[in-house]
């Protein structure tokens, strides 16, 4: 008697363990993984749009200056 109801609660705990825990778990590494690679191609694509458009522009004019802009500022002390 003692040995079927030990069975019982054995196979409960088991049941939930994996229905309440490693199932969820399973199901949320793999979305993750989907998620990563689909992060990844666009990453992909976004890197390839970038280098063709690069590649299109003609390189800037030299005739510009090549002096940077200066800001000064102040430092103000309580």
């Amino acid at each position: 008697m003692i040995k079927d109801l030990f069975w019982c609660v054995a196979i409960y705990l088991l049941y939930r363990f994996i229905f309440e825990l490693v199932i969820p778990i399973a199901k949320t590494v793999s979305k993750m993984k989907t998620t990563v690679s689909q992060m990844n191609e666009q990453q992909q694509q976004f890197t390839k749009t970038q280098s063709t458009q690069q590649s299109t522009v003609p390189p800037k004019s030299s005739t510009t200056s090549t002096n940077d802009e200066y800001i000064e500022f102040e430092e103000i002390k309580d």
